[in-house]
C-alpha cells in the first residue's frame, strides 16, 4: 500500500500587537476612575478647599473690613487650599503606589512592558485630574468666599493683583504636588512611607527650617517644595521673605522634574 503524504501547511508566527500610548493612557484612566480612593481625594479637595475657604471668609469678613485688620483679604481667598494639598497628596501618591501594594502592577508591566510609557500615562491622567480639580476648587472656594467679603465691601475681582493668577496656579500646584508625590511613590513603593515622607516636607520641615539661622537657613526656607510652589496659589503670601510667586513655582517644577527622572531611573532598573 502506497502511503500518501501531504507537504506541512505553513506556519504564521503570531506575534503580539504592540500597545499604543492612547491605549495605555486609555487604561490608566479607567484604572484612576474605577477605584474609590480617587473619588473620595477629589471630593476632599472639594470640600476641604472651597468649603474651608468660604467659611473662613464668611468668618473674617467683618473683622478684615475694620480698621484692626492688618491682613489683606487676598490673603483668605484660597485658604482653604493650604488644606487640599493633602488630598492631592493622597491622590499621587496612590496612583503610584496603589498597585505596588496588591501587586496589580506585574499585570500592568506585563499588559505593557514599556514601563516609562506606563509611568507616562500614569502621570498625565494625575496632572489632569488634580489641574482641573484644583482649578473648581479654587474657583468655588472664590466665589463663595467673596460673597461675604463683597457683603463687607472689601470684595475682590478677577483683576485685582494675583487673584487670576491664584485661580489658575491652585490647579498647578495641586498638579505638581500629584507629580511630587507620584514621584517619592516610585521611588518607596509604599503608600505610608511615602505620605509620610511628602507630608513631612511640605508642612513640616519647610516650617522648621524658618528656626535655621543665618542667610543659609533663610534661602532653605525658600526652596523647599511647599513654600516654594505654594505661592503661586495665593495671592498675597502669608511669608513675604518667600520668592516671587512664579518663580517659587519655577523652583519646585524643577525639585519635581529631578524626582520623576530619579523615579523613572529607578523603575527601570528594580524587580516589579
Amino acid at each position: 500500500m502506497t502511503t500518501l503524504t501531504y507537504p506541512a501547511p505553513p506556519t504564521e508566527t503570531v506575534r503580539p500587537s504592540r500597545q499604543s500610548f492612547g491605549q495605555t493612557l486609555g487604561a490608566e484612566w479607567i484604572k484612576l476612575w474605577t477605584v474609590r480612593s480617587t473619588w473620595w481625594s477629589v471630593v476632599a479637595m472639594l470640600v476641604l478647599g472651597a468649603g474651608l475657604t468660604t467659611v473662613v471668609c464668611a468668618a473674617s469678613a467683618e473683622w478684615l473690613a475694620s480698621a484692626e485688620a492688618q491682613e489683606s483679604a487676598g490673603s483668605f481667598i484660597t485658604w482653604g487650599m493650604m488644606f487640599a494639598q493633602i488630598a492631592a497628596i493622597l491622590l499621587g501618591t496612590l496612583v503610584v503606589t496603589g498597585e505596588y501594594g496588591t501587586g496589580m502592577v506585574r499585570s500592568t508591566f506585563a499588559a505593557t512592558p514599556r514601563r516609562g510609557a506606563v509611568m507616562a500615562a500614569k502621570l498625565t491622567v494625575l496632572v489632569a485630574t488634580l489641574s482641573v480639580a484644583g482649578t473648581v476648587t479654587a474657583v468655588l472656594g472664590y466665589l463663595g468666599g467673596n460673597y461675604f467679603l463683597a457683603a463687607e465691601g472689601i470684595g475682590l475681582s478677577l483683576e485685582d493683583e494675583g487673584v487670576l493668577r491664584s485661580l489658575v496656579g491652585s490647579g498647578l500646584y495641586m498638579a505638581g504636588l500629584g507629580l511630587f508625590a507620584a514621584a517619592v511613590g516610585s521611588l518607596v513603593r509604599h503608600t505610608a512611607g511615602a505620605l509620610s515622607v511628602v507630608l513631612a516636607l511640605v508642612f513640616v520641615v519647610g516650617n522648621m527650617t524658618m528656626l535655621l539661622p543665618g542667610a543659609w537657613g533663610e534661602w532653605l526656607t525658600k526652596l523647599m517644595p511647599g513654600n516654594a510652589g505654594s505661592g503661586v496659589a495665593t495671592p498675597v503670601s502669608f511669608n513675604p521673605l518667600l520668592l516671587d510667586p512664579w518663580v517659587g513655582f519655577a523652583v519646585f517644577c524643577g525639585e519635581v522634574a529631578v524626582l520623576l527622572v530619579a523615579g523613572y531611573a529607578v523603575l527601570q532598573r528594580r524587580d516589579a
